[in-house]
């Protein structure tokens, strides 16, 4: 389980987040969600190790993992994207993925350097795997294509695919809808679901309501830094305090 406890963030006098906990059960598809300023791009960055918490702790698989930065958090399976898609757009896509495939790879520089079979061999187990994942999120014949020449859409997927070459145990979505139309945010669904039952445990901030409800197992509802609710999407959607602060009612 990765666990968020009594987790606090201040910058200057702002309180960003005050005392939030809540435990991401493996094998479920968490939406975290809350009015425009609740701290849910913060928290992601906290636990992400983005950024870093003035109080709190947060437990994966029960080692605390507070302040570890990301590439250490990344080995250990935890994984994000981000609102902002960040390609290599001067490389193909399939290299785009094959890079986050090298981050696990067992040859050295020298192996390399001199194209040493055994590099040979797994530099084709690399791209093998890379065209998979292509595949696997449905974009596997743009594989030769400059990354920077893609549709947004396509951008979406892409770094969906280079965050799953780093075999994530959780997988951390920030707005992944944003800026996709009606069909690509269906689609989009139909892959998070696709990846849950991978195997992977998906979290997801999103402002996209009906995308929230339709594939989300559990909610957790931010506003003003502190969890509003918690519960199903029914249960979120009949919950008088969270009505009142997506309709500003007092």
């Amino acid at each position: 389980m990765l666990e968020v406890q009594e987790i606090t963030c201040v910058f200057g006098g702002l309180i960003a987040l005050d005392q939030v906990t809540f435990t991401l059960r493996r094998g479920e598809i968490t939406g975290v969600i809350g009015p425009n300023g609740a701290g849910k791009t913060t928290l992601f960055n906290i636990v992400s190790g983005i950024y870093s918490r003035t109080s709190g702790s947060i437990l994966f698989n029960g080692r605390d993992i507070s302040g570890l930065p990301p590439d250490q958090l990344a080995r250990l399976g935890l994984v994000r994207t981000f609102q902002n898609i960040e390609l290599f757009g001067q490389m193909t896509v399939l290299e785009n993925v094959m890079v986050g495939l090298h981050t696990k790879s067992h040859c050295g520089l020298i192996s390399c350097a001199l194209k040493l079979p055994w590099q040979l061999a797994e530099e084709r187990r690399i791209r093998r795997r890379a065209l998979e994942l292509l595949a696997d999120v449905g974009i596997s014949e743009l594989a030769e294509h400059s990354a920077g020449s893609l549709a947004f859409g396509q951008g979406r997927l892409l770094e969906i695919a280079r965050a799953l070459a780093l075999e994530p145990q959780y997988l951390l979505m920030d707005e992944p809808a944003a800026g996709l139309n009606s069909r690509e945010t269906w689609e989009l669904g139909e892959l998070i679901r696709k990846i849950r039952n991978s195997g992977v445990t998906v979290v997801l901030v999103e402002h996209d309501m009906e995308l929230v409800m339709d594939v989300c197992d559990r909610i957790v509802v931010l506003n003003l830094g502190q969890v509003l609710a918690e519960g199903t999407p029914r249960q979120i959607q009949d919950n008088a305090a969270v009505i009142a602060a997506y309709l500003g009612e007092g």
